[in-house]
């Protein structure tokens, strides 16, 4: 097995599982005629596969789409002299994009991306950082103190309080492709071991017009997409421990991401959190899909 997946074909395999997954995705059920139409919400995020770092090669980076229930629908290698920039596009060129919304952090609020996103009948929700100083001075600059609080929660979490506030102003003049909307979220978090108080500022953009979205669903995709975040990396750093592995061989490190998102992505959708303890209890369920991609 070990010899057949170091030779296996790492974009056709994903491009295999994608379809798998997104056969197997339950569409949301029919919305009622006076109720709009429900958005699927695709996040991009990316990942270095750490332990497959050699003498003479960088490791291998990996550019993944999934929606906010943690389902992985495309992957794509991100070439070794390159970053994640470039591929964003081909990672979504085959995922139906339209009347989607696509979050990402702030290293994709590109004007290409938001250019190809509004062609593509996306929506979309941007972080806008100082890496981004005439976007980020444009939003900031807003006058967020006379602009009344949408959304606000209190949540306790990892030894911490924290509150959420989230103001959204519309302004159709914002220097990016089809922006219609600037948020800010402050949060506030306590830590309740030390009494350390911290206040962060997040400014963001979305292509969503005040009809399109209320500002609790701009709060819900925006912690969706961190929630997706920390649960992915959770799930490959402790769960499969991917940093600890000294994979190196062929397409041997690509191909065992491309299965560990398989393992996500099949559990994630049934309300399963705990993936190590589902994977031991139905490992019946999981080859099921491994025999449906030809790999056994």
């Amino acid at each position: 097995m070990r010899r057949l997946l170091q030779c296996v074909d790492g974009d056709a395999l994903d491009t295999a599982i994608s379809a798998y997954l997104q056969a197997r995705t339950l569409t949301p059920a029919e919305p009622e005629a006076e109720k709009a139409p429900v958005r699927r919400v695709i996040a991009v995020d990316g990942k270095v596969v750490r332990g497959s770092r050699t003498a003479t090669a960088t490791a291998i980076q990996l550019l993944a789409a999934m929606d906010h229930h943690g389902v992985v629908l495309a992957q794509r290698q991100v070439a070794a002299k390159s970053n994640e920039i470039p591929s964003f596009a081909p990672s979504l060129g085959g995922l139906e994009l339209e009347n989607t919304v696509v979050t990402a952090d702030a290293l994709h609020t590109q004007h290409d991306h938001g250019t190809y996103l509004t062609s593509r009948g996306a929506h979309y929700v941007a972080v806008g950082k100082k890496n981004h100083p005439g976007l980020y001075a444009q939003v900031g600059k807003l006058p967020w103190r006379d602009i009344l609080l949408g959304h606000r929660t209190r949540g306790h979490a990892r030894h911490r309080d924290e509150i959420r506030r989230l103001k959204v102003a519309a302004f159709r003049h914002l220097d990016y492709p089809g922006a219609r909307q600037a948020i800010r979220v402050v949060r506030w978090r306590r830590d309740l071991s030390t009494g350390k108080l911290t206040i962060e500022r997040l400014y963001l953009i979305t292509g969503l017009s005040v009809f399109d979205a209320t500002c609790t669903e701009l709060a819900t995709r925006i912690r969706g997409h961190w929630g997706i975040e920390n649960l992915l990396h959770h799930v490959r750093d402790r769960t499969f421990r991917k940093d600890n592995s000294k994979i190196r061989t062929g397409n041997l490190p690509r191909v065992m991401a491309s299965l560990r998102n398989l393992a996500i992505s099949i559990f994630r959708p049934d309300g399963q959190t705990n993936i190590a303890a589902a994977l031991r209890h139905t490992r019946r369920d999981y080859h099921r899909p491994i025999q449906a991609l030809g790999l056994t």
